[in-house]
């Protein structure tokens, strides 16, 4: 058996730190997600929302819809999902998801994406090794039309506070 050392081994930075956020900066995020009906069933089970419009086709005509409901909490989930690389793969706490608001309907098999717009950046005032970032993301489906707004806060490491942090990583009993 081979005895590996991962002290050995480059930790790989990925992400932006703080400094690269510019307020007004937009950022287009990869090349989305498809979401199909059993994308949407099986959020739905896992998160126990019953709801029939999400489950049940026949109930979701009956109540006036060409189709099931795509489940707006997936919708949310995966238009974070999509902008973690260039918001906050870095690292850092999640503070808030604000203002939420999802502007119509959406049934299976729509692709979505999202951009970010840079509302605001700031020193923390009580972690200075860090900044405050909040963005404005919209979703949108292949057709250009929004489905989803909402505004997003992190901590975001400075750059320097990230040179610190891989070395001390490496420091400790030479472990990554």
């Amino acid at each position: 058996m081979v005895d590996l050392d991962l002290s050995d081994f480059i930790l790989a930075e990925r992400g932006h730190p703080y400094e690269f956020f510019v307020v007004g900066q937009v950022l287009r995020h990869h090349w989305g997600r498809t979401i199909t009906a059993a994308d949407s069933i099986q959020f739905s089970t896992s998160t126990c929302a019953w709801n029939p419009l999400y489950l049940n086709r026949e109930f979701a005509r009956a109540d006036g819809h060409p189709d099931l409901l795509v489940n707006p909490a997936l919708l949310l989930c995966t238009a974070v999902g999509l902008s973690v690389e260039d918001l906050s793969e870095s690292g850092g706490p999640f503070l808030s998801v604000d203002d939420v608001t999802f502007q119509r309907s959406v049934y299976p098999d729509v692709t979505i994406t999202a951009t970010s717009m840079v509302e605001d950046a700031r020193l923390s005032s009580s972690r200075p090794d860090n900044g405050i970032v909040t963005w404005q993301t919209t979703v949108t489906d292949e057709s250009g039309a929004t489905i989803l707004s909402f505004r997003r806060t992190n901590l975001v490491r400075r750059s320097s506070s990230t040179e610190a942090n891989a070395t001390a990583r490496h420091d400790r009993k030479g472990r990554v």
